[in-house]
């Protein structure tokens, strides 16, 4: 059993950071991909980024690209997602969620097993 927790939501204002972290337990780290990614209200959720087992490869939704970084630690087993230069419209519930991995990098919800419960990330304008 999987077991996935976010951690490091909050209020932030535009143009500031934060960083999530993922922290995994119940199975072998190093062969999932990881992902987050997030739901606004009234919307359906939506991919962020994925990065592939080793680290070695990582993919971002083109709303978050150059602003957003997703990263991870084997040894730990953590995830992470540092978010630079916040905008309002980042605003969301921010899940975590792995795969078993293979060569391709999935951004569909669907393609993930295993999900956290989330953290809220708000950003004030």
């Amino acid at each position: 059993q999987v077991h996935l927790v976010e951690r490091g939501g909050g209020f932030v204002q535009a143009g500031g950071s934060l960083r999530l972290s993922c922290e995994m337990s119940g199975r072998a780290f190093n062969n999932k991909d990881m992902a987050w990614f997030r739901q606004a209200a009234g919307k359906e959720r939506e991919f962020v980024a994925v990065i592939w087992w080793s680290g070695s490869r990582t993919l971002y939704a083109d709303s978050v690209k150059g602003r957003f970084n997703i990263s991870r630690d084997n040894t730990k087993p953590m995830a992470y997602l540092q978010m630079n230069s916040l905008k309002p419209e980042d605003t969301a519930v921010y899940y975590c969620a792995a795969r078993l991995s293979d060569y391709e990098l999935k951004t569909g919800p669907s393609e993930y097993d295993y999900w956290g419960r989330g953290t809220q990330v708000t950003v004030t304008s």
